[in-house]
């Protein structure tokens, strides 16, 4: 995890200007002028499946926690910062844009699309930083990475590994959910934040959020 206010702060941007956009195609549809080159996911979804997306996200929160003190994990969190919690938001929209809406096959059968949505799960599990370490040596610039990056094998680091790759098929079971028939993201976007807020409220119960910034 980066706590970078710099990274953050770009993060945020970021986030804000593609979740702008995203709700300016939601809005043309629910007009009846879609954008033709709309970002996906950009409908709506009924009240009563984006609750049920928001609490099953902090569901798993609460079955990784438990998880994690019944092993005697908990201790292995990492510290964040406050300010950290804006990058956990950002996520939400934007990696739900890119995995949930983007990296996925979802058009040439139900064999192809359980397929593509557990490759990419694979991915998104591996793209956050659970079973490596980014730091580099001391006196390297940041763009050596055989001098940064580093395996972490720890059980903690499967665990969380683990957990990433499951979330991540749920976000993509909500999106292709029968009862979700327009394929709109929101209760993907929902589910998200709901998840990272709540870890980022037991990280703080845990003391391992260190000061704003």
């Amino acid at each position: 995890m980066n706590n970078s206010p710099l990274s953050i702060s770009l993060s945020m941007l970021v986030a804000s200007v593609t979740g702008y956009l995203w709700w300016q195609d939601l809005r043309a549809n629910r007009n009846g002028t879609p954008n033709p080159t709309a970002l996906p996911g950009a409908a709506g979804c009924s009240r009563k499946f984006l609750t049920t997306a928001t609490l099953g996200g902090i569901f798993l929160v609460a079955l990784e926690s438990t998880g994690e003190i019944l092993l005697g994990l908990a201790d292995e969190q990492k510290d964040i910062t406050a300010f950290f919690l804006g990058a956990m938001l950002a996520a939400a929209i934007v990696e739900e844009i890119i995995f949930r809406g983007y990296i996925v096959i979802s058009n040439q059968g139900r064999a192809w699309l359980v397929t593509s949505a557990i490759g990419a799960s694979l991915l998104f599990a591996l793209a956050h930083d659970f079973l490596w370490q980014y730091k580099p040596a001391e006196g390297m610039p940041w763009w050596y990475l055989t001098e940064a990056i580093s395996p972490s094998v720890t059980i903690k680091a499967w665990y969380s590994f683990g957990f990433a790759f499951a979330v991540s098929l749920y976000f993509y079971w909500l999106r292709f959910h029968p009862r979700n028939s327009s394929r709109s993201l929101l209760p993907c976007f929902l589910a998200h934040a709901a998840r990272n807020m709540t870890v980022f409220a037991i990280k703080a119960a845990q003391g391992h959020v260190t000061g704003w910034f």
